[in-house]
């Protein structure tokens, strides 16, 4: 697997939450991660950002241990735009220290982390992430 890759997250901080919590959500995903605190109007965004193979490891890690390696494989493959894997986490999920993919809106009730990974050879990146578990 290249370590060309680099991982973006984003999530909005919503007034009921605490900004410390949301990074606890980010980095019980990902791994060595540089956050900053955006404002938009009135609404704080949680950016963070991580480089190479060694951000990706825990995500990694985590889809074996919760067994849910086809699933993510068919999220990140619907998730290629070019150079770009975009798929979505459920932040209370993350949050308690595994990994479930929801939909942008109504599926997660304090709103997603929007993960996007920027890489050269998505599919190759996939495969380290979520090989096929079929022969």
């Amino acid at each position: 697997m290249s370590s060309k890759s680099r991982v973006l997250l984003l999530s909005v901080v919503n007034p009921t939450e605490d900004v410390e919590r949301v990074k606890v959500a980010f980095s019980n995903v990902f791994e060595d991660l540089r956050f900053e605190l955006l404002k938009e109007g009135d609404h704080e965004i949680l950016r963070a950002e991580a480089e190479g193979e060694r951000g990706l490891a825990k995500l990694r890690s985590l889809l074996r241990q919760d067994r849910i390696l086809a699933a993510a494989r068919k999220v990140f493959l619907g998730g290629v735009r070019g150079s770009e894997i975009a798929f979505f986490l459920n932040k209370q999920v993350a949050y308690a220290g595994h990994v479930s993919f929801c939909r942008p809106r109504g599926e997660s009730p304090l709103g997603p982390i929007e993960a996007r990974i920027l890489t050269e050879d998505p599919v190759a990146l996939i495969d380290w992430l979520a090989p096929r578990t079929y022969k």
